[in-house]
């Protein structure tokens, strides 16, 4: 199979078309539709429909297309390296990370990238789905106590805990000595919280049970946060995002929750090259404030 073929039907399969892939590579149209055509004729398979308009993958060329796209970058990646004989980070850079995240601590991290990489195309998306880096075309993924997964590699980089927090003017239910029962609170949760939730904390007189009554029902751990500090409920919240908050007296710490750790990850795809664009901001990273939380 010809890569120059290759890469052409590449393109006009990420393009679009022919003509949005001719000024994307800055190309003849007619030297990509042969390139294309060849490649069709050499598998015994048409790649594309071509219609007076528009432009329709086939089956085959859909599953050529996700089977080889990711390929055909990591090839033009170590190119790249060993043409310029040095681990210059350059080209883009994809990120995904959760909201939280990305808000509170990544965007530091991604201006004292751009700043020192300007080679680099820097691109952040703050999202709380589980993407796939391969289908969703990111180099770097941050996930909060991901699965084991042999697809991907990566490590620590930082840890973090939930606080049940609430704002100064909400008082913390008075707990009797040696009550064992949940104590109801008024509560602002996500969305996806459960309905029979009960908060485990620990507490400086020892561990208490609350049973969250939902008042307020919010898509973000921002706005829950933003409602807290309106004195509508207590929420249980990471501490990356109220310590702050904490320690200038805007919010109560009522206890500490139980539970595993929180651990924070840096992945990425275990089947391609580790370029010079990623090892350079995974080096970032790993100077992040709170590290010693580890």
């Amino acid at each position: 199979m010809d890569l120059t073929s290759l890469a052409d039907f590449n393109a006009v399969a990420l393009h679009g078309g022919f003509g949005p892939a001719s000024r994307a590579l800055d190309r003849p149209k007619a030297t990509l539709s042969r390139r294309v055509a060849e490649l069709e004729e050499t598998l015994g398979v048409r790649l594309i429909e071509r219609g007076s308009r528009t432009l329709r993958l086939t089956e085959e060329g859909l599953a050529l297309h996700e089977r080889t796209r990711g390929l055909m970058a990591e090839i033009q990646e170590a190119g790249e390296a060993v043409a310029s004989r040095a681990p210059v980070p350059r080209g883009r850079l994809r990120i995904s990370a959760p909201v939280v995240f990305a808000h509170v601590v990544l965007v530091r991290i991604a201006t004292r990238f751009a700043l020192a990489y300007p080679q680099v195309e820097l691109e952040v998306v703050a999202e709380d789905r589980v993407v796939d880096p391969v289908e969703d075309g990111y180099d770097l993924v941050i996930r909060i106590n991901p699965a084991p997964d042999q697809q991907l590699v990566g490590r620590r980089i930082l840890g973090d805990e939930l606080l049940l927090v609430a704002a100064p003017t909400m008082s913390i239910p008075p707990w009797a000595a040696g009550d064992a029962a949940a104590l109801a609170v008024p509560a602002v949760v996500s969305v996806a919280a459960s309905a029979n939730a009960i908060w485990s904390v620990r507490t400086e007189s020892g561990p208490r049970s609350l049973a969250p009554m939902p008042v307020l029902r919010l898509s973000s751990l921002l706005m829950v946060r933003n409602a807290v500090l309106d004195g509508v409920g207590a929420a249980m919240l990471p501490k990356l995002l109220v310590e702050q908050d904490v320690a200038a007296g805007r919010l109560v710490c009522w206890g500490v929750a139980d539970g595993p750790p929180v651990e924070i990850w840096a992945l990425y795809n275990s089947r391609r090259l580790l370029s010079a664009k990623v090892r350079a901001f995974m080096d970032l990273l790993r100077d992040l404030p709170g590290r010693e939380r580890q």
